[in-house]
């Protein structure tokens, strides 16, 4: 008697119960790391309400409001989703290198899980520069309050401000993994990257500006200055694995020459 499925394709029923699966997995994973984040939220708040606390210390009249009764809980939940989701991302990453795995070749599963490896480290890189201009941030906006005014803060939008900006830094630093990636693709060479230098470094710098919250001009140009030698370094990648992969079709023409 034959077996069934001797490929060991999925039916498509198959892919369904997998997909499920894999997204039950990664709910999970994340309501889990929310639990972690509601009990880490009193020192993430500490830590992000200090550049307003530091104000109020210097004797401006500063402080985070909460406007609503259930403000200060709606809050706390949205933060915690947020660490949740920034805590448990290698898991969910993986549920999703898991799930496209089976459809893979050997050599395709090895550049996904690199991707993987280095998407994790670039965004918490460019998150954690976030966090740093954040405190310098505060202090340059808060600068400009009249004297004669008190600057009470709603803390939702406060709060939402603080993770839209780290967030924005931590995106920022995953363009390489884009270049790479088209690199591999065969979408678009090295060299052609090093070609557009110029268009590359006003896009950056462009970027930069906008994603930058700061007045001052000095943030933009070292958030500009890191994301420029990324880009080189993305290219020098991309050349390395062209002139790999010409290797590899040189040889692939010549046997099938000799033959």
């Amino acid at each position: 008697m034959a077996k069934k499925n001797p490929e060991g394709q999925m039916l498509l029923q198959e892919h369904f119960r997998e997909f499920r699966n894999r997204v039950l997995l990664v709910v999970v994973g994340l309501l889990l790391g929310a639990v972690g984040g509601w009990f880490l939220f009193d020192p993430v708040f500490n830590s992000l309400a200090a550049p307003v606390l530091a104000m109020e210390a210097e004797g401006r009249n500063a402080a985070l409001n909460f406007t609503t009764v259930a403000s200060a809980f709606d809050m706390r939940m949205r933060v915690s989703l947020f660490l949740g989701a920034l805590v448990t991302s290698p898991w969910w990453l993986y549920q999703m290198w898991a799930f496209a795995a089976p459809g893979l070749k050997r050599n395709e599963r090895r550049y996904v899980l690199g991707f993987m490896a280095a998407t994790i480290p670039l965004f918490l890189l460019g998150a954690l520069l976030g966090w740093l201009l954040l405190p310098h941030a505060v202090s340059i906006f808060m600068s400009v309050t009249p004297d004669a005014a008190a600057n009470f803060i709603d803390a939702r939008t406060y709060l939402t401000f603080c993770m839209r900006l780290i967030l924005a830094f931590g995106i920022a630093f995953l363009f390489p993994i884009v270049m790479i990636a088209l690199n591999m693709m065969g979408i678009i060479r090295g060299r052609t990257f090093l070609t557009g230098w110029r268009w590359a470094v006003v896009l950056i710098f462009t970027f930069a500006a906008f994603a930058n919250p700061l007045p001052d001009p000095w943030t933009m140009i070292a958030l500009g200055v890191i994301m420029v030698g990324l880009f080189y370094v993305a290219a020098w990648l991309c050349i390395l694995h062209d002139r790999r992969a010409d290797r590899k079709r040189a040889a692939h023409e010549a046997e099938l020459g000799l033959t």
